[in-house]
Parts: C-alpha cells; structure tokens; sequence
C-alpha cells in the first residue's frame, strides 16, 4: 500500500513551520543586538513547487502563476531601523509568530478531518 501524501506533506509543512518558529524567535532574541539582520525562511509554497512541480493537462486548469489570494512579501530592508543598528522590526516579527500558530492549526484540523475520513471509509 501506498503511503498517503497528505500526511507526509502535513508532517513537512509542520517541519517548515517549526524551522520559521525558530527562526523568528531568533530575530526577537536579538532585537536589540548591534547590526542583527532579520531572517526568514523561503516560503512553504516555494519549496513544494520545487520539490512537486505542477504539470497543466487541460488548458482549462488553473497555472501555477494563477492565484484566488495574494502573498504579500515582507522586505526586510525596507524595516524601520532600531536604534541598535538592526532591522529586527517587533511587530512584523510577531505578526510572522501569529501566522504560524494561525497555519499550524489549519493544518492539524486538516489531519484530524482526514483522519475522521479515513476511520468512517475504513469501518463501513
């Protein structure tokens, strides 16, 4: 039997979330360090399309370019520049913090909906 994706892709996206948890708690560690430059991690997005590249088989589908919502991209050059001589901007950086806590449980609903289909497919 074959593994089910979703749940190897659910593990990965919880890896990634926890690798960008990490990286901006780092960034509010050092705040106030001297010439500290923000990080952050390449979108989930992107690294699924570069490890799954999408394929259009209709010209009706839907291309990868195509989008319902918009990402907005966080350019750490243009943060306000504390005093210390870093661009750790707090607010973005918590803002990130809350987007990951928001997507962590998006997905485990994800899982615990899956999972429910599974056990309900598999008793009947």
């Amino acid at each position: 039997m074959q593994p089910l994706q979703l749940f190897d892709t659910a593990f990965q996206r919880n890896e990634w979330l926890a690798q960008r948890q990490s990286l901006i708690s780092a960034n509010i560690a050092n705040a106030n360090t001297p010439g500290y430059k923000a990080k952050d991690i390449e979108s989930f997005d992107d690294v699924m399309r570069k490890a799954v590249p999408m394929a259009v088989t209709d010209p009706q589908h839907l291309s990868s370019g195509d989008s319902a919502g918009t990402a907005r991209n966080v350019n750490t050059d243009e943060a306000e520049v504390l005093e210390s001589g870093n661009n750790v901007s707090l607010e973005e950086e918590f803002l990130k913090s809350s987007d990951v806590s928001r997507n962590y449980s998006m997905n485990t609903q994800i899982i615990k909906a899956f999972s429910r289909m599974l056990q309900s497919a598999t008793k009947a």
